[in-house]
């Protein structure tokens, strides 16, 4: 945020115990987050395009582990499986397709500068 001389933005993911999570372990949770796709960690600098550069820089890696690593260590989530399991299933399924998907399409946006596919 510090790099652009401009309004800036930060958004973060963080844990809360609402989230039904043993809170010792939330830095391993965010983690889980970003391993999985869930929440890709990038930066976006409209002053690099004047420079030649893609604004967007994709800090994460490709999504490593299933979503439901991370989200079923969370009450929240896991609570679908327990009141209609087989629902559980085909969301989390989705939510596998879109994290991979959105990291493509970051990936690319990041690698091409193009911000006319967001």
């Amino acid at each position: 945020a510090d790099a652009y001389d401009g309004p800036s933005l930060v958004i973060a993911y963080t844990h809360c115990i609402a989230h039904g999570i043993d809170m010792r372990k939330g830095l391993e949770q965010q983690k889980l987050a970003v391993q999985s796709g869930v929440w890709p960690l990038f930066r976006y600098n409209p002053a690099l395009e004047a420079e030649g550069k893609a604004p967007l820089t994709l800090d994460s890696k490709e999504p490593s582990i299933p979503v439901e690593d991370f989200a079923y260590n969370e009450t929240r989530f896991k609570m679908l499986t327990l009141s209609n399991e087989e629902r559980a299933e085909k969301l989390m399924k989705a939510a596998n397709k879109d994290a991979k998907k959105r990291w493509q399409k970051y990936s690319r946006l990041a690698e091409t500068g193009d911000g006319d596919e967001a």
